[in-house]
């Protein structure tokens, strides 16, 4: 299609798709504190203006860029999930689990979805955008191997914090660990945990 030719409202949907591939990038890359919307502006091609009328501030940008990242994450665990085509529930979730740790290790996650976002957004707002995502995936996958049958039925919600909380944890210790020797320990401590909620 010709540039030209498309509607302001595709133009401004591109804009703002480079603006939060751009911010993720630097934002991953160096930290909320070190990036200037200046360099989100540039590193996107658009103008300032441009920049400003998709967000109003640098904390609504970088909001947005969350958000993205925790789409992500939940694409990457998704896939992972499907791909193993585990028939226990209880294997899916450990699958689930250990991915989202695989991928949390990650210097861009790492930077902005655990040591960022609680700060930038505050805690309220970071945890509420992970319910809609990640602790959201993390729920569903709880509940259903409850309805199953495979874990005792109770309150769905703490059980998805408490498991996230060890995962959060556990990847924040793996990546300031340069031991390859700790990711194979603690990933077999989140399989523990996971199967000590199984239930015969």
């Amino acid at each position: 299609m010709n540039p030209d030719r498309r509607t302001q409202a595709e133009r401004s949907a591109s804009t703002r798709a480079a603006v939060i591939r751009a911010g993720r990038e630097l934002f991953g890359q160096f930290g909320y504190g070190a990036v200037s919307t200046i360099a989100v502006a540039e590193a996107a091609g658009v103008s300032r203006g441009a920049l400003y009328h998709q967000f109003s501030e640098k904390r609504d940008l970088f909001e947005a860029v969350f958000e993205d990242l925790e789409r992500s994450l939940v694409q990457v665990i998704a896939t992972a999930v499907a791909e193993a085509r585990a028939e226990d529930p209880i294997a899916s979730l450990i699958v689930g689990c250990l991915a989202w740790l695989q991928a949390s290790t990650a210097t861009e996650v790492r930077r902005i979805a655990l040591l960022d976002a609680p700060a930038v957004l505050g805690w309220s707002r970071w945890r509420e955008i992970e319910l809609c995502h990640t602790i959201g995936l993390v729920e569903n996958a709880l509940a259903g191997a409850m309805a199953a049958g495979r874990i005792r039925k109770q309150p769905v919600r703490p059980l998805a914090l408490v498991v996230v909380g060890a995962l959060d944890e556990a990847a924040q210790y793996l990546a300031n660990s340069e031991d390859a020797g700790e990711v194979v320990a603690v990933r077999a401590v989140i399989e523990q945990l996971i199967s000590g909620l199984a239930v015969d």
